[in-house]
C-alpha cells in the first residue's frame, strides 16, 4: 500500500483510544438514572460511532423527545468521571501518528464525538497538533452518512481514491463505502473481525499501530 494514499482518516473512540468499555458503561448508567432497561453489552457497542443522540434513539426506542435529552446528560455525566490520558491510546498509536505526519500524510479524525468532547481528548493525549483537520457528529452529519468524510476531502483537497478510513465499527466501514473510500478495520474495539469483514476492508487489523507495517508495504 505504499504511495497509495495521500490522507488517513481515523475514527477516534477504539481505533486509536481504547475507550469502549468506557462508553459502554456509562450508556447503561444512563439508561439506570432515567429507568429504563440496561442494554447489553454488545447492543451498547453497536451505537458506538453515531451521535450520541442517534446513538439514545437506537437504544431506546420508547424514549419520547423530552427524554432523549435526559439520556444524554446521564451518559454525560457517567462519561466525564472518566480521565483519559495518553495511556489510554492504544499501545503504538502515538508513535505511528508522528512517523504518518513526518512521512507527509495527511491526518483526519472523523468522529461520532462531540466537539467539545474531542477537543478535550486530543489534549489530554497530546495529539491535537497530529491533525490537520477533525470533524464531530455535532457539526455535521452522524455516521454512516459520509459528510464528514466528504467535508474532510474538500478541506485537504483529496480525491477519495487517494483517502483511507480507519475504523472498528461497522458505522466507519459504511461510512467509508457511503464515500467510495477504502478502509481498513481494528477488531479491537466495537465490532469483531468477523462482522467487520463483512464491509470488505482492504484489511482487518487486530491493532491500530500495524497500519504501519501495511501502509510501507510494497
Amino acid at each position: 500500500m505504499k504511495n497509495r494514499f495521500d490522507t488517513i482518516i481515523f475514527d477516534w473512540d477504539g481505533t486509536l483510544i481504547d475507550s469502549i468499555s468506557w462508553i459502554v458503561e456509562s450508556l447503561q448508567s444512563a439508561a439506570h438514572l432515567c429507568d429504563f432497561p440496561s442494554p447489553a453489552e454488545q447492543a451498547a457497542k453497536d451505537v458506538i460511532g453515531l451521535s450520541i443522540e442517534q446513538a439514545m434513539q437506537t437504544l431506546f426506542p420508547t424514549a419520547t423527545a423530552a427524554q432523549i435529552p435526559q439520556l444524554v446528560a446521564g451518559y454525560r455525566h457517567r462519561y466525564e468521571q472518566f480521565h483519559i490520558g495518553p495511556e489510554h491510546l492504544f499501545a503504538g498509536v502515538y508513535d505511528m501518528l508522528v512517523k504518518l505526519k513526518q512521512s507527509g500524510y495527511t491526518l483526519a479524525v472523523a468522529t461520532g464525538k462531540t466537539r467539545a468532547g474531542l477537543q478535550d481528548a486530543l489534549h489530554a493525549t497530546g495529539t491535537e497538533g497530529l491533525f490537520d483537520i477533525t470533524r464531530c457528529a455535532d457539526e455535521t452529519a452522524s455516521k454512516p452518512e459520509p459528510l464528514m468524510l466528504l467535508q474532510i476531502l474538500q478541506h485537504t483537497q483529496t480525491q477519495s481514491h487517494r483517502a483511507l478510513m480507519v475504523g472498528d465499527s461497522t458505522h466507519d466501514m459504511q461510512m467509508a463505502a457511503n464515500a467510495n473510500m477504502a478502509a481498513v478495520a481494528v477488531s479491537c474495539g466495537a465490532h469483531p473481525a468477523e462482522v467487520l469483514q463483512q464491509f470488505n476492508p482492504v484489511f482487518c487489523l487486530s491493532q491500530p499501530a500495524e497500519l504501519l507495517e501495511l501502509i510501507y508495504r510494497d
